[in-house]
């Protein structure tokens, strides 16, 4: 068993996928920010603490297809995607784009620091268990 096998670090992962799948969708919220007819999309996150307690940190991600036209993009994990949050609240410009550019760049700020956070609890982790085995 690898020291990257354990359960925690295994949700750690998960939650730096999900992080890298988030800023992905924020981004293209941003890049639509004035086509028309577009509505800000999120993606809700799956239940972190469940995936460090049970061990099941297999939940990956993977884009979903809306239109028979789009191109299937990489799984990234095992490909079960993360459940789309539907975003709403916001004004509606006359064109039908309903995006606040405002609110998206909060949520990428957040999103940022977020990722940061477990990617330093990540090699936290790592390097007490590498102290723990002896190697540096």
């Amino acid at each position: 068993m690898s020291m990257t096998d354990l359960p925690v670090l295994q949700a750690l992962k998960g939650k730096l996928r999900f992080h890298e799948t988030r800023q992905k969708v924020l981004a293209e919220n941003v890049a639509n920010a004035e086509t028309p007819g577009y509505t800000a999309r999120d993606i809700k996150a799956p239940d972190f603490f469940r995936v460090a307690v049970e061990g099941e940190a297999d939940a990956g991600v993977s884009t979903v297809l809306t239109s028979p036209m789009h191109i299937a993009g990489p799984a990234i994990g095992n490909g079960t995607p993360f459940r789309p949050e539907k975003v709403g609240g916001y004004d509606v410009t006359p064109d039908g784009n309903a995006v606040s550019l405002e609110d998206q760049m909060m949520k990428v700020t957040s999103n940022q620091m977020d990722f940061q956070t477990v990617t330093s609890l990540y090699q936290r982790s790592l390097g007490l268990l590498k102290t723990a085995v002896g190697k540096k």
